[in-house]
């Protein structure tokens, strides 16, 4: 019975990766272009979250190796192959340092995106990470969400009403999405593209059905989850008469929100002092690198603190 069960929830799982796949927009060229003139460097981005991949082909043509991570298997199954793209499954329970490791390691990547999904990260733990592997002159992070569906009038007034039915079921993760970022920390420092509480808006063009619109639309889903059809027959005959046939694929547009910003003198300070503190620490170790040495000279130590900070300089 378990075994059934499993299958059912993968069938459904790759139902719905389908599903979104159709419905997710390819993100504006554009974009990754101007964000690729502002990093210092384009030897590796980070895209997280990728899902199937759209954010990750965006940078694939500005950058030479772009990671791509994402927790869910069913997505990464169709994300799109290109030879600069590694994909990777990362499962909750990798901790820091292996994710660091798997990116490219402390003060590696030049940007950092996360297309339609830091409202779902644990952030503080993901800012931590962000910190450590972005690079420390020249790297950014972006992220960006897109919410309102601009179609017709006509469909765009129904679709406000089954918007605002969808506030008693919404998630803390929902409403980071659904107030465009504007409620989500951002501790980075602005390069003039959004700031924490001020994203800027930017819209991103998209051909769909009706019923590729509400098929995997997740506040209506939430809802079902807790026996309440918001999506009723008379709903969606209101949508049918002022869309036409729902599978009549129309030109939309989402409304899309963006902050981009730098680590900032402090978060680079920080990590000069933790890349010299554990630099001395393996500088202290001996020659068979299994114990530290307890006591070294003043002179010594100095010695050794100079050597990492030198160092550290070379990695910054």
């Amino acid at each position: 019975r378990e075994i059934k069960k499993e299958k059912r929830m993968a069938a459904l799982s790759d139902k719905l990766a389908d599903a979104y796949q159709n419905a997710r927009p390819r993100y504006p060229i554009d974009w990754f272009t101007k964000l690729a003139a502002r990093t210092g460097q384009h030897k590796l981005a980070w895209d997280v979250g990728t899902g199937n991949g759209q954010a990750a082909i965006g940078l694939a043509e500005y950058f030479e190796k772009v990671v791509a991570t994402d927790i869910n298997e069913a997505q990464l199954k169709r994300a799109v192959k290109h030879e600069r793209i590694s994909y990777h499954h990362t499962p909750k329970e990798l901790s820091e340092d292996k994710m660091v490791a798997l990116v490219g390691g402390d003060n590696s990547v030049d940007l950092i995106v996360a297309a339609q999904a830091v409202h779902y990260f644990d952030l503080q733990p993901f800012y931590n990470i962000v910190k450590r592997v972005l690079r420390k002159e020249g790297g950014l992070i972006a992220v960006w969400v897109y919410n309102d569906l601009v179609i017709s009038p006509e469909v765009d007034a129904i679709m406000k009403r089954l918007v605002d039915s969808t506030f008693p079921y919404r998630t803390p993760v929902m409403n980071l999405a659904f107030d465009g970022y504007k409620t989500m920390p951002f501790p980075f420092q602005s390069i003039g593209m959004g700031s924490e509480g001020k994203p800027i808006q930017l819209d991103i063009p998209h051909k769909l059905s009706l019923k590729g619109v509400l098929e995997i639309w997740q506040p209506a889903m939430k809802a079902k989850e807790r026996g309440v059809e918001l999506v009723t027959e008379d709903l969606i005959n209101q949508f049918e008469d002022a869309w036409g046939d729902d599978d009549d694929v129309k030109d939309i547009f989402y409304k899309a929100h963006m902050i981009v910003g730098k680590l900032s003198s402090a978060d680079i300070e920080r990590h000069r002092k933790r890349f010299e503190s554990n630099c001395v620490v393996t500088k202290l170790k001996d020659s068979n690198n299994s114990a530290v040495i307890a006591s070294v000279t003043a002179a010594a130590f100095a010695g050794v603190a100079a050597y990492c900070a030198y160092s550290a300089r070379k990695n910054t």
